[in-house]
């Protein structure tokens, strides 16, 4: 058979569609728009590559790209005039949204995720003088803001009023807000519990999701001020909380999904978080993320039912996380794992795995729902299950006993999308790792690699673990971009910033954060951090 002759244009039209498919609808636009072929333009000015448009791009290290400027003008001159008509969705650069919206008409855009958004950017874009007011105030339904920076506290209570409140009110047809971050504590949470109730008041809004600062403005968002609300995603920032009592809920039927995360006390939990549950009897589908400290008890399977199952009635999906530190006295029963797992029915027994660690003064414990649906995991010790947590990029690890350099190996199997690490220990490494040292040939064959992390604490830790993840022999850390250590442990490991072992995986640093903090540093150090 002679092929000499074929090309891609010889396809059938379907054959084509599912290559075209595969590929990202910006490419396809730019690669293939008008290239004077009638049956290719007739296939790709389709709804299936410009319903959704995408203008952005998220780096492994979570930096955020915009499209290429020669890109950029050939949407803006030759594409976007044409295809205007199709456009429900947008994914922007605040820094290039400008461009882009006055490029052509969307009548029918819906949707608009926005990066590098911040308070700046709400009151150029988000005001009755913008020239977007008729797209936002109107036609949007559907809004994703992302975060990207730090954020300082007192400005919390103004971008409730002047930010959050003001986007609920403008953008009069919004059914869904998200209001998200790249890394923990980059935007200010919702202080909402001491404002009037016309403040992020809402007829049409039925998603939220966002991070409150206390208990107190979950309770807020939930009196009645939204008026359809019924899917919420909060997490709350801070653990202390208000508790005025002036919230006096009747039951929540409208709400059908429910997603929690929050650290709060064992009173909290029982007296405040429960009887919050116990109102949403109409749920279909609730996550739980908790951290209770000053726990007496051990949450196990009858509690789950009894608490929280029994009430609702219509629950079909149910993913929990609890962590709890409980106080070590002669109380607290002495309970293994499997005599918490057999307190779960047989049904969802193998749905479900427990970690405990007894300590000098307390005890640490886990119980959480498979898969593991949620992206932090806190204060892990040496003893974790042989589970792959595909949702995990944060992660604590904390033990009394040192971490060896298996731990670790395990660490990179269990967490394979693993970003931002911190881990706790003070011991030095014992025979694995020194076993290691010596040798150059062992050591290459055992270089663990995480390939995603970006965030690494290892500020109190002892000087060992400074030497197992900088050295390039025993872990390989191609984007690290943010190192929390202290000075005088990484001076000593990269022997007064000269040690070539420890050179490479401080390359990309473009964040050192070292206790005590430095300010005159050696031609030795910066050369060491190129990045900063």
């Amino acid at each position: 058979m002679n092929q000499c002759n074929v090309n891609l244009l010889d396809l059938p039209t379907e054959i084509l569609l599912i290559i075209l498919k595969k590929l990202d609808n910006i490419d396809v636009l730019y690669s293939l728009f008008d290239v004077n072929n009638q049956r290719l333009n007739n296939i790709i000015q389709k709804n299936t590559f410009s319903n959704a448009l995408n203008f952005v791009l998220l780096t492994l290290t979570d930096d955020i790209l915009s499209i290429s400027d020669r890109m950029l003008d050939r949407f803006c001159i030759s594409i976007l005039p044409k295809i205007h008509y199709n456009v429900k969705s947008l994914i922007l650069n605040s820094l290039s949204m400008e461009r882009i919206l006055l490029a052509a008409d969307y009548p029918n855009l819906n949707e608009l995720k926005l990066f590098k958004f911040n308070g700046n950017i709400a009151s150029r874009y988000f005001t009755v003088k913008s020239p977007f007011r008729r797209i936002f105030q109107q036609q949007i339904t559907d809004l994703i803001l992302v975060f990207e920076n730090d954020y300082h506290e007192k400005l919390c209570e103004y971008y409730t009023t002047d930010v959050y409140g003001f986007i609920f009110e403008f953008f009069e047809n919004l059914k869904h807000l998200s209001i998200i971050e790249l890394s923990p504590n980059s935007f200010p949470p919702l202080l909402l519990h001491n404002l009037p109730s016309t403040t992020c008041y809402s007829s049409v809004l039925y998603k939220l999701c966002i991070t409150v600062m206390y208990y107190d403005d979950l309770l807020a968002l939930l009196d009645g001020r939204i008026k359809q609300l019924n899917t919420l995603n909060v997490t709350i920032a801070e653990q202390d909380c208000y508790l005025s009592n002036i919230y006096n809920m009747n039951n929540l039927p409208d709400m059908k999904y429910f997603y929690l995360q929050c650290n709060c006390s064992n009173d909290i939990y029982y007296d405040e978080i429960l009887p919050l549950l116990h109102r949403m009897s109409n749920i279909e589908a609730l996550n739980l993320h908790l951290t209770i400290d000053n726990q007496t008890t051990f949450i196990d399977g009858n509690h789950i039912y009894n608490e929280i199952i029994v009430h609702m009635s219509q629950l079909r999906t149910f993913n929990y996380y609890f962590f709890t530190f409980i106080r070590l006295n002669q109380s607290v029963n002495h309970l293994s794992k499997d005599d918490i797992l057999q307190t779960f029915p047989n049904i969802i027994y193998e749905q479900v795995n427990c970690m405990i660690n007894y300590g000098y003064n307390d005890i640490r414990y886990h119980v959480f729902s498979l898969p593991f649906m949620f992206d932090y995991l806190g204060f892990i010790d040496n003893v974790f299950p042989s589970i792959i947590f595909n949702h995990v990029i944060r992660l604590i690890v904390d033990d009394n006993i040192p971490f060896e350099h298996e731990f670790f190996m395990r660490i990179a199997w269990s967490f394979p999308l693993l970003k931002m690490l911190c881990i706790y220990n003070h011991l030095s490494q014992l025979t694995i790792s020194n076993k290691l040292s010596s040798n150059d040939n062992e050591l290459r064959s055992t270089i663990i690699e995480f390939p995603y992390l970006i965030s690494l604490d290892l500020e109190f830790t002892h000087d060992d673990y400074i030497e197992q993840f900088l050295n390039d022999k025993k872990t390989y850390l191609p984007h690290l971009t943010k190192l929390d250590i202290t000075y005088y442990g990484l001076k000593n490991v990269t022997e007064n910033f000269t040690n070539e072992r420890t050179r490479l995986n401080c390359m990309n640093v473009k964040q050192l954060n070292i206790t005590p903090k430095i300010s005159i540093h050696s031609e030795d150090f910066y050369a060491y951090f190129p990045s900063l």
